[in-house]
């Protein structure tokens, strides 16, 4: 967790964004390039991403952006149907959620490495736990919840 401590901020929806150009194929200097260059994708899925709030983002705090497309960044705040959005966008998983008030939380099947990837980028207050270890390469359900809970 500390190395998160280090890692630049974005918003849920720009996170949302930069994942949906990598699920593209985009390469960390295709985005980066593109985006400056403002050559961008029109978005025909359920989520109409209008990707020049990158540029804009890009344009305005571009060291932020560099570095959060090169080394990774964690969420200013996540919300759970943002969770599962972005398991969906960045790992091309269905996580079912749990809306009960006092009970929110998300399920998905996880390889170790997806689960860390997540891990990584969760905003704090968030916890990933599980009734099971996976080995690498094996999958276990998670369960994404507050902390707390």
């Amino acid at each position: 967790m500390s190395e998160n401590l280090n890692r630049v901020k974005l918003s849920q929806w720009d996170a949302l964004l930069v994942e949906s150009l990598r699920s593209l194929g985009w390469s960390d200097e295709d985005i980066l390039r593109k985006v400056a260059e403002g050559d961008l994708p029109v978005d025909k899925s359920e989520y109409q991403f209008d990707y020049k709030q990158l540029t804009t983002l890009q344009s305005e705090q571009p060291e932020l952006f560099g570095q959060a497309v090169k080394t990774g960044y964690q969420i200013k705040y996540n919300t759970i149907r943002g969770i599962r959005s972005w398991i969906w966008v960045a790992l091309g998983k269905e996580a079912a959620l749990e809306l009960e008030e006092g009970k929110e939380a998300a399920e998905v099947a996880l390889t170790l490495a997806e689960k860390e990837r997540l891990a990584s980028v969760l905003s704090f207050g968030w916890q990933i736990g599980s009734d099971t270890k996976a080995a690498v390469g094996d999958t276990a359900v998670y369960r994404i919840a507050p902390i707390g809970r």
